[in-house]
Formats: C-alpha cells, sequence, structure tokens
C-alpha cells in the first residue's frame, strides 16, 4: 500500500468548487471563540461540501491568520457571511425554508444516529460556544435539537468535533439518497 500523493487526489480547485454541487446543509456557528475552531469547522466544510457557512456573534471571520492556520485555505473555497445575532441568522434561513438544527443536549433532543435525514430538505445545523453551548433562545427557534450520543465521562465534544461528527452523518445520508 502506497501513500498517495496531493497531486494524485483529483482534488477541485477554488473555482470548480465553488461551481460544484453541494449538500443542502448551511452551517452556523453561534459565538465560537476559538478561531482554531473556526478554520477547523471551514475545512471539514469544504470536505463534505457545505453550502454556507454563516457566523455569528463575536464569531471571528475571514481573512485571518488563526482562522486559515486551520482551514488551510477553505476559507476561500467555502461560502460565508456573518450576522451580528444569531437569531436574524436563524429567521432569514427558516423563510428560504431551512430545517433548523440546534446541535444542543437540551429535553427532548434526537439522537444523531435516530435523526431522519431527508434528501428533500435543506439543513441549518447550529454549533454553539465552547463553553455556553446553543444560546437557549436560539434553540427555541429551532425545529429541532440533534444530540451526538456520549458514553465517557466528559459530557460534551469539542465544537469542531461535533461539527465533523454531525456533518460527517449527513453527508454519508444524503449521498446515498441520490
Amino acid at each position: 500500500m502506497r501513500k498517495l500523493r496531493n497531486n494524485e487526489l483529483n482534488r477541485l480547485t477554488i473555482d470548480e468548487f465553488k461551481k460544484a454541487e453541494k449538500i443542502p446543509v448551511v452551517v452556523i456557528l453561534d459565538n465560537i471563540r476559538s478561531l482554531n475552531n473556526v478554520g477547523s469547522v471551514f475545512r471539514t466544510s469544504d470536505a463534505f461540501r457545505v453550502e454556507e457557512i454563516i457566523l455569528c456573534g463575536f464569531t471571528a471571520t475571514p481573512p485571518h491568520n488563526e482562522i486559515h492556520k486551520t482551514a488551510l485555505g477553505a476559507e476561500e473555497s467555502v461560502a460565508w457571511r456573518f450576522y451580528e445575532k444569531t437569531e436574524d441568522a436563524v429567521s432569514t434561513l427558516k423563510s428560504e425554508g431551512y430545517t433548523i438544527c440546534s446541535i444542543e443536549q437540551v429535553e427532548d433532543s434526537v439522537s444523531l444516529p435516530d435523526f431522519q435525514i431527508s434528501k428533500n430538505k435543506k439543513y441549518a445545523l447550529i454549533f454553539g460556544n465552547e463553553v455556553k453551548g446553543v444560546q437557549q433562545k436560539v434553540v427555541d427557534l429551532s425545529h429541532y435539537s440533534i444530540e451526538i450520543p456520549q458514553e465517557g465521562t466528559k459530557h460534551s465534544l469539542n465544537i469542531s468535533v461535533s461539527a465533523g461528527v454531525v456533518l460527517w452523518q449527513f453527508y454519508v445520508n444524503l449521498r446515498k439518497q441520490k
């Protein structure tokens, strides 16, 4: 088994990526402190061809060296926009027909493996602050709250890890339904 070289991976150029079909998913980052987490979400969103990232509140925006350090240029390929208030982003996406899902531990949450992902819907997935999670007022605006099952001693995952787990699940399910 030989490791492939970068030029053998047949990756898209930034222009090709921008024109390529995306999965019907928008990521909303609700007051993320760590620029490394922001960059990591950009990179993961690029890998799974997410439509767009919406950065809200005090979440930093590109261009920024600390975001670039982990995004490795994905901040150039993935579309993004900024909203001062997460609630405004959610309201806009609701009016555009998106199903709003907070990724959070709440009463009556749906476990990620049990969440029925439909190719006929568009989704907005909200990931919250590293300490406080998704704001309650944003959870209240959501159609669903999705919880990642965990069986260890800790009650949370890093936001960039959570985004990777959830986006992979959506990517696999939406690609299977094509």
